[in-house]
């Protein structure tokens, strides 16, 4: 009788473990992988709206600066007093830069939707990383070089007698200094959308 009994019980307890084991672990791996790929869609998501709010920003501020032309009430028949963003090869860069990086977000929307669509694909968001992080360093060239011509056109430096032309050109001043602004603007989400990549391929 003690014979059966235990012939009866030890195998009955061991299998039962063992089949309950194994389907515990497949289980738990289906649920991490499934929580991942939400996180990184999620992720993905916030960087197609941070592009889409990024193109706006270098859009505005390529726009406003090539439209930031002034003429002066007071000129006579041979002089005239006019300021324009063509005037200084600076502000020229600006307007292309500010072009070009608009029209890279733009070419990069697609990319961002192939990591919604597979938000576990590394080559994307690898390559979405080094491009914005170049786009960042131009963006930030413009905006900066602007930001120190603006900076002239509003203060002048005696050092050098330059004198300030905010004064005479305030419609023109106010127009550079706000596409300075929303090129600065562009420039910080840059920063998030390098940011977000960083972070979606760590935890990759």
């Amino acid at each position: 009788m003690k014979n059966e009994s235990t012939v009866i019980d030890v195998p009955a307890e061991s299998s039962s473990a063992m089949k309950g084991s194994a389907p515990l672990i497949g289980v738990a791996r289906d649920h991490t992988t499934s929580d991942s790929g939400g996180y990184k869609r999620g992720l993905s998501i916030f960087d197609f709206l941070l592009r889409l709010a990024a193109i706006i920003a270098a859009s505005v501020a390529a726009g406003t600066m090539f439209t930031s032309d002034e003429t002066l009430p007071f000129f006579t028949q041979f002089l005239q007093f006019e300021a324009g963003y063509d005037d200084l090869p600076t502000f020229q860069f600006f307007v292309i830069a500010m072009s070009m990086i608009s029209g890279y977000l733009l070419l990069s929307l697609p990319f961002s939707v192939v990591t919604i669509v597979r938000p576990l694909a590394t080559a994307p968001r690898l390559l979405l990383l080094v491009l914005d992080t170049a786009a960042m360093a131009f963006n930030m060239a413009a905006a900066s070089s602007a930001a120190a011509i603006g900076y002239l056109a509003h203060n002048g430096n005696q050092n050098t007698n330059w004198l300030p032309i905010c004064q005479q050109f305030g419609d023109f001043c106010q127009k550079t200094s706000g596409a300075v602004v929303s090129s600065f603007v562009s420039v910080v989400f840059f920063i998030m959308l390098v940011v977000l990549s960083g972070v979606a391929l760590k935890r990759h």
